[in-house]
């Protein structure tokens, strides 16, 4: 069964073609700049050239016409035609407290993800794109629904719930939904397989960190916690997001810097986190390199993120007495070493011993503990699109 999976952007469409059977990759590709000057469809394939085609891409049903094309072509495709494709599965940041699990899309789920746009204004509409392109080239080929959000719908309402007014959640659903659950289902249950172990009886903290980044405590395979909150502004330092922060300071910013509401809206989510402290960029790599010749803003933006991470396992660690695992995944936590060390560093109260030799690896699945140390630490490199692929597989089937 080919399951192509779908992850719309607004102005980008991500996908990769996965044959669910032995879960190869057969394609995978980038519709870039759609509805701007300058659009282009990449595809690379297993024993292919990478393609690269200058293709006016005017909107997201010109782009998946593009993605269907380039699949199906002669030259450089991996598909004979439309009917190879058994079912689309398509990421979809946010279901609210609608869809505790995938889906298969129909007229009602279609309605009732369309009221989840103003939870994620800028995440829901492209997804939302994206699946009446593909229901319109594609009929008949069954839609699935994979949410970010439905992961972390097994929280309980004490850590899911703010404290202010009871009718702020009860009329506009303010609560904590936390992202990236995809992510932390798969490298959770990758974590439980790398230890031989059933998934329902660890304690395992999985850090998604990369330029957006979050936490999340499973406990025997349910989350019960998460560091992002109602947006994916909460939590920890990012590459452009502050993460938590006192709401008086934002109403005092305002005020005192006659800063509109989309003026901090900008502030908190594209120039703050790494870039906004450091000055220097926000991408991790770029931070490093100038603390490292000195610069004193940069390693203070390094010292803040690992400060972060590491008081989100301290707690998630109080919240399930206990932990037996700790997962590094992410653009970040899969290939900075000196941040892992860093972010692991001072928990030994816990138990936690990170080995130097073992930790000098980028990407892939390892086991980074020192034998002494009484909780395993693991880099695991995430694959959301295979989590949707077999997300898709399970319900189509």
């Amino acid at each position: 069964m080919n399951i192509l999976v779908i992850n719309c952007g607004s102005s980008s469409l991500k996908y990769q073609l996965i044959d669910s059977e032995n879960e190869s990759v057969l394609a995978k590709g980038l519709c870039d700049r759609i509805g701007i000057d300058g659009s282009f469809i990449k595809q690379s394939a297993p024993g292919k050239d990478d393609v690269v085609l200058n293709i006016d891409l005017k909107d997201h049903n010109k782009a998946i016409e593009e993605v269907i094309n380039a699949l199906t072509n002669k030259e450089y495709g991996v598909i004979g035609s439309l009917s190879d494709i058994s079912a689309v599965g398509h990421r979809i940041v946010h279901g609210g407290e609608k869809f505790h699990e995938s889906v298969i899309i129909d007229d009602e789920v279609m309605k009732a993800i369309e009221e989840c746009v103003p939870l994620a204004p800028l995440h829901n509409p492209p997804n939302i794109t994206g699946i009446r392109a593909c229901r319109a080239a594609m009929h008949g080929v069954p839609q699935v629904a994979v949410f970010d959000t439905a992961f972390h719908q097994t929280m309980p309402e004490k850590a899911f719930m703010y404290a202010i007014p009871y009718e702020y959640y009860k009329n506009h659903g303010i609560r904590k939904y936390g992202f990236h659950g995809t992510s932390h289902k798969y490298v959770a249950e990758r974590c439980a397989a790398i230890m031989g172990q059933p998934i329902e009886k660890l304690k395992i903290i999985t850090c998604h960190i990369g330029n957006g980044g979050s936490i999340a405590a499973v406990k025997y395979g349910k989350c019960v916690d998460t560091s992002m909150g109602f947006t994916p502004l909460d939590g920890l330092e990012m590459g452009t997001r502050s993460g938590i922060l006192d709401p008086a300071a934002v109403l005092y910013i305002m005020e005192s810097e006659h800063k509109t509401d989309e003026d901090m809206n900008t502030i908190l989510n594209k120039k703050s986190g790494l870039l906004g402290v450091s000055g220097v960029s926000s991408d991790m790599r770029d931070v490093r390199a100038a603390a490292d010749n000195g610069n004193k803003r940069a390693q203070l933006a390094l010292d803040i993120f690992a400060y972060r991470v590491k008081s989100y396992i301290g707690e998630y660690a109080a919240v399930m007495n206990g932990v037996d695992a700790i997962v590094f995944t992410a653009g970040i936590g899969e290939n900075d070493a000196d941040m892992r060390f860093s972010c692991a560093s001072g928990l030994e109260y816990l138990g936690v011993e990170v080995d130097a030799s073992k930790n000098a690896v980028r990407g892939g699945e390892h086991e980074i503990s020192a034998e002494s140390s009484k909780v395993k630490v693991f880099v695991i490199a995430t694959n959301e699109e295979l989590a949707i692929a077999r997300e898709t597989a399970k319900l189509v089937k």
